[in-house]
C-alpha cells in the first residue's frame, strides 16, 4: 500500500500531514488523542523490505525501542514502535523547527561559529547514544531537526545498530550516499566512528556552503567513499582557520585509525576552538604559584634560571650595540663554562666553519655568530648547574633530549634565518618540566606517575598532572622563567605549545610556524627516547606524515634531520664527557633512527613460517652489496633526468629497469589508476613476455571483499611475498594472477598521491624465496618508488 492511500488512523493516531519521505520510512504529522499532542509518525514502507529479510521489521522495531531509552536535549526522544495491520511504525517527539538541510538550502551561509556550535549539540547526542551502545548509520542534514531555540536535534535512528565489538563479518551497507563512512559502505560492522565521519561531512558542508560527496549517481558516491580522501574545499571564508580545518579534516580521514576516536574526542577539540582559553588570565591567576615555586628554588641551591650569566648572555646576544669582545667576556668569566663551549664548537659538527681547530672564545664568536653561540652557551649553562645534582643521570638524559629537539628543530626549519631561533625555541619547549626535574625531583617523580596509564587503564596529561602537582601547569611555569630570562617575545610563543591537529596546509606565519617546530621536534625526541628502538622508526615516520606539510618539507625530512640530530648529539656527549650506562633511555637518542622487521616490507611478508625447497633461480642475482650498488646508481642517475625536461614514460622506464637489474627478477610491470580510480591497470613493463602479459595485470579497487593485491593497494603497504603457494597467500590471489603470470615471489610497491592509490610497482620471480632485501635496499626500493610518485607530480605540474 503506498504511502498516499493510508488510512486517516493508524492505532491510536490520527495521520494529519505528510511531513517527508525517505527510502525507508515516510514520516507523518499526527494527533495523538491519549495525551492530546501533536507527535510525528514514522511509518516503515514494507515494499522497501527484501522478501528474503523476513527479520528486517523485527529488527527496525527492536532498535527503535532500544532507542526510546534515550534521553537527551540533542535527540529527539521517541516515544512507542508498534505494528498495526501489518505496518511497522515509530512514534516520537514532534519538533516544529526544520530540518538542517532546509537551513541550508535557504541560506545565508553559517559563520564558522555558529556551524561549530551546532555540531557540538549533534555531537553531544552522539554521545550519549554511543554511550548506550547505538550507532546511528544514518547522519545527515536532513535527520537534524532545529527546534525553536536554534538547539540542533537528532532524529530518525530507525536504522540505528547495537555496536559490534570483536567482530570482522560484513554486514549489510546502510547509509546514505554521501553521508555513509568508507568502513560502513564496505559493510563493516556497526562502529561510532562512523557517526563521527558523518559529522565531520555534515560540519564540512556547513563551513563550504557546497557537498562534499555528491554524484547524481548513488553507487558512485559510496564507491568514491571507499577510494578516495574528501578533504575540504578550497576558498573557505576566513573564519574557517587552519585550526579548525585540521579538526574537520580529521573526522574525514578515511582509515579509521586517523580519524576522531569518538565524537566526544572531535566535541572537545571543537570546543576549545570555539572558546580558546584566554593566556593573559591565566598568567595572572599563576603569578602568585610562580612567586612561591621561585622563592623555594632560591632556597634550595644556585639557580639557573636566576644566574646572572644566563641574563647577561641573553642580553649581550639580543643587543644590537655589543660588540664581539663583550660577549667573549662574558663567556671567559664561566672557566668551566669556557672549555665545554671550546671543546663543543670542535667537534665535526662546527669545525668546518673555522677551517681548523678553534682555540679562543673570541674566534668562536666570530665564526658560529652571536645566535649560535647564545644557544650553546645557555645549554651549557643549564648542564653545567646539573651536574652535581644527585639525580644527574636522569637530568642528563632530559638535557640530551632538549638538545635533540633543538637540532631537530633547526634542521627541519625551512628558512635559514629562522634557524637559530628555531634552535632555542625547541631546547626551551619543555623547560618547566626540567627545572622541576632539578629542583623537585619528587614532584616530578609524582606527575610521571599521574600520566603513566593505571592498570585501569586511567591517566591524565602531562599539563594536567603538572598543575595538580605544582599548582602550575609545566609550560606555565617554563614561561615564567623565561620572561625573567628576559626572552624576546617571539621565544616566548614557540614555548607556548600549540593545540589540535597539524595544520592541513603550510604555515605562513613565521612565529606560528616557530610554535609547531618546537612542539613537532620535541614530540620526535620524545618518541625516540621512550620508543622501542624495534618501533622508533615507523613513528617517527607517521609523525613526518602528519606534520611535513605544515612545514612546508618532505616526509623523508623527517629522517634525516633526526640521523643530522643523532651525529651532532653523539659528538657532544663525547666532548662534554657526558658517560651514560648502557641501561640508559638517552642511549636510543645516540642509536641510528633505521626501519626494523616490524616496520619495514617483512612486517607485510604473509610468508609462511617454513622455508620452502629451492631450486636454481632463473636470473643471476646480484650480491646484496651490488645490489644495493645499482639501486643508488639508479637513483641518482633518475635525479640527474628530472632535474632536465624528461618524458614520464622515460622516467618509469628507468625505474623498473634499476629494480629488474639490481635484484635479478623476470619482469617488473609499472600498473596506472584508470579515470575512474577503480582499477590498476598494467600499462609498461621490463623482462619476460611484458608486451603480453603487463595488460593483464588488474588490481580492482573495489572488489569486496578485496584480493591481496587490492588490500595493499588500498592499504599503501609495502609488500614482499615470499611464496605464493602458501596456502594463506593463494587463497587471496585474483584469478588473473594464477593464470600466465605463474609468480611464486613478487614484490609489490603502491604508489600513493593524496592518500589513495595512482599505482602499483609490480616485480616477481618465478622461484619462491628468490627475493631477498635487507633494510638498505629496502630504503633504496622506496626512493625509487617516492621517484615515480614525484615524477607524476612534476608531470602534471
Amino acid at each position: 500500500m503506498a504511502a498516499d492511500d493510508l488510512p486517516p488512523q493508524l492505532g491510536r493516531f490520527r495521520l494529519l500531514s505528510r511531513l517527508g519521505e525517505g527510502a525507508q520510512a515516510t514520516v507523518w504529522l499526527a494527533h495523538d488523542p491519549l495525551l492530546d499532542r501533536e507527535v510525528a509518525v514514522k511509518i516503515l514502507k514494507t515494499q522497501g523490505v527484501d522478501a528474503g529479510e523476513s527479520g528486517t521489521v523485527d529488527e527496525w522495531l527492536h532498535e527503535a525501542r532500544a532507542v526510546s531509552r534515550l534521553t537527551h536535549p540533542n535527540i529527539v526522544p521517541v516515544f512507542e514502535a508498534d505494528t498495526q495491520g501489518g505496518r511497522s511504525y515509530m512514534v516520537f517527539e514532534y519538533v516544529s523547527g526544520g530540518t538542517l538541510s532546509q537551513r541550508l538550502r535557504a541560506g545565508p551561509r553559517l559563520k564558522a561559529a555558529e556551524s561549530v556550535a551546532l555540531m557540538l549539540g549533534v555531537l553531544d547526542g552522539l554521545t550519549a547514544a554511543h554511550a548506550a551502545g547505538l550507532v546511528h548509520r544514518d547522519l545527515k542534514p536532513s535527520n537534524i531537526l532545529l527546534d525553536a531555540r536554534g538547539r540542533a536535534r537528532v532524529m530518525d535512528f530507525g536504522i540505528a545498530a547495537r555496536v559490534s565489538p570483536g567482530t570482522n563479518a560484513p554486514t549489510r551497507i546502510v547509509g546514505t550516499p554521501g553521508y555513509i563512512s568508507p568502513e560502513a559502505a564496505s559493510g563493516a560492522p556497526p562502529h561510532p566512528q562512523m557517526d563521527v565521519f558523518a559529522a565531520a561531512v555534515m560540519l564540512a558542508e556547513m563551513l563550504s556552503g557546497q557537498r562534499l560527496n555528491a554524484d547524481p549517481d548513488p553507487w558512485r558516491a559510496v564507491q568514491r567513499v571507499q577510494t578516495t580522501d574528501l578533504v575540504l574545499p578550497s576558498g573557505l571564508p576566513s573564519d574557517v582557520d587552519d585550526a579548525l580545518r585540521a579538526i574537520v579534516q580529521r573526522g574525514l580521514a578515511r582509515d579509521p585509525a586517523a580519524r576522531w576516536p569518538s565524537a566526544t574526542q572531535m566535541h572537545d577539540a571543537l570546543a576549545a576552538w570555539l572558546r580558546p582559553v584566554a593566556e593573559p588570565d591565566a598568567e595572572a591567576q599563576d603569578a602568585p604559584v610562580l612567586d612561591f615555586l621561585l622563592r623555594r628554588m632560591r632556597h634550595k641551591s644556585d639557580f639557573p634560571a636566576l644566574s646572572e650569566a644566563m641574563t647577561r648572555i641573553q642580553r649581550l646576544t639580543q643587543s644590537e650595540h655589543e660588540s664581539l669582545a663583550s660577549l667573549s667576556n662574558e663567556i671567559l668569566k664561566d672557566v668551566a663554562l669556557t672549555q665545554k663551549l671550546l671543546r663543543l664548537v670542535n667537534t665535526a659538527a662546527y669545525r668546518h666553519t673555522g677551517g681548523g681547530g678553534i682555540s679562543t672564545v673570541s674566534r668562536a664568536v666570530a665564526l658560529i655568530g652571536f645566535a649560535g653561540i647564545r644557544n650553546l652557551a645557555l645549554s651549557l649553562v643549564l648542564l653545567e648547574r646539573m651536574e652535581n645534582k644527585g639525580h644527574a643521570q636522569r637530568l642528563r638524559e632530559d638535557f640530551l633530549r632538549s638538545l635533540m629537539a633543538a637540532s631537530v628543530a633547526r634542521e627541519l626549519c625551512v628558512n635559514e634565518r629562522e634557524a637559530e631561533e628555531a634552535f632555542l625555541g625547541a631546547m626551551l619547549h619543555h623547560l618547566g618540566r626540567t627545572l622541576t626535574e632539578f629542583y623537585f625531583p619528587e614532584e616530578a617523580e609524582t606527575v610521571r606517575r599521574l600520566v603513566s596509564p593505571t592498570d585501569s587503564g586511567v591517566a591524565i596529561s602531562e599539563a594536567a598532572a603538572s598543575a595538580q602537582v605544582l599548582g602550575m601547569s609545566y609550560e606555565a611555569l617554563g614561561l615564567g622563567v623565561a620572561r625573567q630570562w628576559g626572552l624576546p617575545e617571539s621565544l616566548q610563543r614557540a614555548m607556548r605549545r600549540p593545540g589540535g591537529e597539524a595544520p592541513p596546509k603550510l604555515i605562513e606565519d613565521a612565529n606560528e610556524r616557530q610554535r609547531w617546530l618546537a612542539r613537532v621536534s620535541n614530540d620526535m625526541a620524545d618518541l625516540i627516547l621512550h620508543t622501542p628502538p624495534e618501533q622508533a622508526h615507523a613513528k617517527v615516520r607517521a609523525l613526518a606524515q602528519r606534520h611535513a606539510r605544515a612545514l612546508g618539507v618532505q616526509a623523508d625530512v623527517f629522517e634525516k634531520a633526526a640521523d643530522t640530530a643523532r651525529q651532532r648529539l653523539t659528538q657532544a656527549t663525547e666532548a662534554l664527557d657526558l658517560r651514560l650506562p648502557k641501561s640508559s633511555k638517552a642511549q636510543r637518542l645516540l642509536a641510528p633512527l633505521t626501519p626494523s622487521a616490524q616496520d619495514s616490507l617483512a612486517e607485510h611478508q604473509l610468508a609462511p613460517t617454513m622455508v620452502m625447497e629451492r631450486t636454481e633461480v632463473l636470473g643471476a642475482r646480484p650480491d646484496p652489496a651490488q645490489a644495493s650498488e645499482l639501486l643508488a646508481a639508479g637513483i641518482q642517475e633518475i635525479t640527474d633526468a628530472m632535474v632536465n625536461s624528461f618524458q614520464l614514460n622515460a622516467v618509469l622506464r628507468m625505474i623498473m629497469e634499476t629494480i629488474y637489474r639490481s635484484l635479478g627478477l623476470r619482469r617488473v610491470i609499472f600498473c596506472l589508476r584508470d579515470a575512474r580510480g577503480q582499477t590498476l591497470t598494467g600499462r609498461l613493463g621490463v623482462g619476460d613476455d611484458v608486451e603480453r602479459l603487463a595488460p593483464l595485470v588488474r588490481v580492482d579497487l573495489t572488489q569486496q571483499p578485496p584480493d591481496l593485491l587490492a588490500a595493499v593497494c588500498v592499504k599503501g603497504a609495502d609488500t614482499l611475498i615470499q611464496d605464493a603457494r602458501a596456502a594463506n597467500i593463494a587463497a587471496r590471489l585474483p584469478a588473473w594472477f594464477k593464470g600466465e603470470l605463474q609468480a611464486q615471489s613478487f614484490l609489490l610497491l603502491p604508489l600513493m598521491l593524496k592518500g589513495a592509490p595512482l599505482g602499483l610497482i609490480y616485480a616477481d620471480h618465478a622461484q619462491a624465496g628468490a627475493v631477498q632485501l635487507d633494510d638498505k635496499q629496502l630504503s633504496l626500493l622506496r626512493t625509487l618508488r617516492n621517484q615515480a610518485v614525484m615524477a607524476f607530480r612534476q608531470a602534471a605540474g
